[in-house]
């Protein structure tokens, strides 16, 4: 097993910006589906699709975030 020298304040980091993009994700997905639905007329059909598909590329960066953080690089 190899020593682990990471500072503390970098999972800190880590966690904040899983936060900050899975949040945001949602957050766009939310608003564009709205949008959308207010200008095409079907009310939730893209508000959850946007929600789904916007979370699901959250989901998709955290976890490249995560095998970045833990690659050493």
């Amino acid at each position: 097993m190899r020593q682990n020298n990471r500072h503390p304040l970098q999972a800190y980091a880590l966690m904040s910006a899983i936060l900050a993009q899975l949040a945001g994700s949602v957050l766009i997905g939310v608003f564009v589906g709205r949008w959308l639905d207010r200008v095409f007329g079907v009310e939730p059909f893209f508000l959850i699709l946007g929600l789904l598909i916007c979370l699901a590329a959250g989901v998709y960066a955290m976890i490249r975030l995560v095998q970045h953080f833990y690659s050493g690089e």
